[in-house]
């Protein structure tokens, strides 16, 4: 079995979302998706409108989704691929060669992101239509 993992806060889901999590699940048998804390969260500076429990939940409902895992530091990500048993890394490539460190241990890929959507850009529509 090719098993696969991926990182993200996945708040606010999206098609961006489900492509690339559509994508990184043909790479493989197996898709694990490693969901930051809330309190990893914190100490990114990032907000999650949804909690931990709430995103987990949904990202669990998807087809593509096996398994998922807490993140709770950007260190844990060596010990993530030898304790699961990975095969492909993926991220999108906005992280273009941040993780090539984990060569050493799995492929790494980088997927294209879907153009015209993100997370950060519902944010920011959102807060216009507020003023």
């Amino acid at each position: 079995m090719r098993k696969v993992i991926t990182y993200g806060t996945y708040d606010l889901l999206h098609v961006g979302h489900i492509n690339l999590l559509r994508r990184a699940r043909e790479l493989g048998d197996y898709l694990v998706v490693v969901l930051s804390t809330d309190e990893f969260n914190a100490i990114k500076n990032k907000k999650a409108y949804h909690p931990y429990e709430d995103r987990k939940k949904i990202l669990e409902s998807i087809k593509y989704v096996d398994e998922v895992l807490p993140e709770y530091n950007w260190e844990q990500k060596i010990d993530d691929v030898r304790n699961n048993d990975i095969d492909v890394f993926v991220m999108g490539d906005d992280w273009k060669g941040k993780f090539d460190f984990l060569k050493d241990y799995c492929e790494v890929v980088y997927l294209p992101r879907t153009e015209g959507i993100s997370t950060t850009k519902i944010k920011n529509d959102l807060n216009l239509k507020k003023e």
